[in-house]
């Protein structure tokens, strides 16, 4: 190969690695600013990671073949009684996702520039915890246990169906970008729910952690 066409190659794919991190950075500062609501609506969550995460001796299903592509339409949860509409998002201009308007606290937020949840890779879905008033749609995802089923009903007329891996709560100051959003298996479909947790400060006007489920597919259905 020659040596302008390898300069070139390696150049590209810095510049691929630096925007992950710019985008993985992003969606932090997302868990740790965006969300301004009152102590009074914030729900703590544990910041004992391995507590939450750990697997609760539950035999998970194995991994499903990666599908097509194809826009997700709506999030069913049903251990939690959520049904909510989908809507593509991308970044704001600190290079975070950029959530749903809080006006829409029963919508879920995916990040359109990534997978595509049934497709191979990590897609991304985010909501809010709560508002100023009243919970929102991923109030209760730190209550999702390793087993539970996430469904995604695709524009395809297919519903992905995943299973739940992990919950993982991340406080700032042990959080990993990469592993938090990052896929973990080759070739692989999976999933991230992805919101704040912990306690809310109101001194920083954020959250001390984020709530990261993360589930892989393991079925589809029609």
């Amino acid at each position: 190969m020659a040596e302008s066409e390898h300069s070139r190659r390696g150049g590209g794919r810095l510049l691929m690695g630096a925007a992950w991190a710019v985008l993985l950075l992003g969606l932090w500062l997302w868990g740790r600013e965006i969300t301004e609501v009152r102590q009074a609506m914030s729900a703590p969550v544990s910041g004992d990671v391995a507590a939450v995460g750990r697997p609760q001796q539950v035999e998970l299903p194995p991994a499903a073949r990666p599908l097509g592509d194809a826009l997700p339409q709506r999030l069913d949860i049903p251990d939690l009684d959520v049904r909510a509409p989908v809507v593509a998002r991308g970044l704001d201009p600190r290079g975070a996702i950029d959530p749903p308007p809080y006006d829409r606290p029963g919508t879920v937020g995916w990040y359109a520039s990534g997978a595509k949840p049934g497709a191979a890779g990590a897609a991304l879905l985010v909501g809010h915890a709560d508002t100023a008033t009243r919970p929102a749609v991923f109030h209760r995802i730190a209550a999702l246990k390793p087993g539970a089923t996430i469904r995604v009903l695709r524009d395809d007329g297919r519903v992905a169906e995943f299973t739940v891996d992990t919950v993982r709560v991340l406080t700032r100051d042990r959080f990993d970008a990469h592993q938090a959003y990052g896929a973990r298996h080759a070739g692989r479909a999976e999933l991230r729910l992805i919101t704040c947790g912990g306690t809310f400060d109101p001194a920083a006007h954020a959250y001390t952690a984020n709530v990261i489920v993360s589930a892989y597919l393991t079925g589809t259905g029609l």
